[in-house]
């Protein structure tokens, strides 16, 4: 799972996934080098999607 692809900079994706969804913070877009599956579980919980669907989502932005 830790193979997420993140194109171009984390700050655009970060800003992008905040339009899609307003009711993510900054807390909920932390991303760390090695911790794919803590953002990805943190988006699931709050978004109430599979990781594989936000992974996908993240991916296409």
């Amino acid at each position: 799972m830790n193979d997420l692809k993140i194109k171009g900079n984390w700050n655009e994706t970060k800003g992008k996934l905040k339009q899609k969804y307003s009711q993510l913070t900054d807390d909920d877009l932390v991303f760390s080098e090695g911790k794919e599956d803590e953002l990805l579980g943190r988006l699931q919980k709050k978004l109430g999607k599979a990781k594989e669907e936000i992974k996908s989502e993240i991916e296409n932005l």
